[in-house]
């Protein structure tokens, strides 16, 4: 399986790796022997993959660093870079090469000092690789000071070091970053293309798939979620009710106070998987005496594990309500399209007595006022509202 079978629905993005792939191997190769390597070249030092969510700009990236990592013996025959199955691809793939350094985070934002690290690691020259890869998979969240330590880093990269940096949108990142990176542009990949994937990689029932990738609308992650876990079903259908809730003030702000509450059970669960685990093994880690006791000078290394696995709960909740409002957004939607007697494919199938009631209750102007709502409640928490004032204000705008 070569290493971009994963790039749903993106033919012509594979197409761009593959070439720069390609170039990058002849580079490596006549660099070893002393010659001369390609005049021109589709290989660069500095990659920016941007599309919406579940687009799988992370994936693409993973599958180009290892793509270039690739040690098959085929590509001596003419064969290309990134068979899938060789050391160099398997373990950049699976996260244990040594010169391919994956960096995602669970917190709201990629601090100074993170990044500085991870300059420094760019300084370093292969260790056993043909580059020095680092994937950067959420360079929206680098801080305006981190991303000006990158932009040295990037302007003046060491020899074979490649930056992959992912990001929703080019406006997600500095403009100093993004004018030094090649963009490549990736889609939300289709219907049929995502179910195709869950039916062949992961086993699902055919009804089953469709039915996640048709209510995820082509979101390869949430689509895998939604068909394999039950508590993703449940939470799910009960952001779809919510609509048929806000008839009245009190139904708003109880319908708002369940979804927020919601997405801290999340967070808590995330929290009680992690949080002890990580605490025990830095305590060890610390030297804790029988009893739990701590040795001198460790405090503060403790209290800045609970600082980062507070911001992480902050993280893991606002990424919850998100997700309920993307699924909210895709209801109304729905309903718009009924309004307008459109061909497109309905995502919400399985409540379609909801949208056809709603539909033929309100007009497409409050449907639209409505979607907006929603939006505006997404934008609120990105700029840090409290999450239970910003869902009030949407539910008590949905009711207009």
């Amino acid at each position: 399986m070569a290493v971009w079978d994963d790039l749903v629905g993106q033919t012509r993005v594979e197409e761009q790796l593959a070439a720069a792939a390609r170039d990058a191997d002849a580079f490596v190769t006549a660099h070893t022997a002393g010659e001369p390597g390609p005049e021109a070249s589709k290989m660069t030092h500095a990659w920016l993959f941007i599309g919406p969510p579940g687009s799988g700009r992370a994936t693409a990236a993973r599958a180009f660093a290892a793509a270039l990592q690739c040690v098959s013996p085929d590509r001596a025959l003419g064969g290309t870079p990134g068979c899938g199955f060789c050391d160099g691809c398997h373990t950049a793939l699976v996260g244990t090469h040594a010169d391919v350094e994956v960096v995602r985070t669970d917190l709201l934002s990629i601090g100074v000092k993170e990044t500085r690290d991870l300059v420094r690691r760019a300084q370093l020259s292969p260790a056993g690789g043909r580059w020095q890869v680092i994937v950067l998979e959420d360079a929206d969240r680098l801080t305006e000071g981190a991303g000006n330590v990158l932009l040295k880093a990037v302007e003046e990269p060491a020899p074979r070091t490649v930056w992959l940096l992912c990001a929703p949108s080019l406006e997600d990142v500095l403009p100093t970053i993004r004018s030094r990176c090649r963009h490549l542009t990736l889609r939300t990949p289709p219907v049929d293309a995502v179910a195709d994937v869950l039916i062949r990689r992961d086993g699902i029932e055919p009804e089953a798939a469709h039915a996640a990738a048709r209510a995820t609308q082509g979101h390869i992650d949430r689509a895998r979620r939604l068909a394999t876990d039950e508590r993703a079903r449940s939470r799910r259908s009960v952001v779809l009710k919510l609509p048929l809730r806000v008839e009245d003030i009190g139904g708003c702000l109880r319908a708002a106070q369940e979804l927020v509450d919601a997405a801290s059970e999340d967070a808590k669960q995330v929290a009680e998987e992690i949080d002890a685990k990580e605490t025990e093994e830095l305590k060890a880690a610390l030297g804790a005496v029988q009893g739990g006791r701590m040795p001198r000078g460790t405090a503060g290394a403790m209290k800045e594990l609970e600082e980062r696995q507070k911001r992480r709960r902050t993280r893991t909740q606002r990424d919850s309500l998100d997700l309920a409002l993307t699924d909210l957004t895709g209801f109304y939607r729905d309903v718009l399209a009924l309004q307008l007697h459109s061909r497109t494919a309905l995502a919400n199938t399985d409540v379609r007595d909801a949208l056809e009631r709603i539909a033929r209750d309100t007009t497409p102007e409050r449907t639209l006022r409505r979607i907006e709502a929603v939006l505006a409640c997404r934008k609120a928490l990105d700029r840090n509202v409290a999450p239970l004032l910003a869902v009030e204000a949407m539910t008590m705008a949905l009711r207009d």
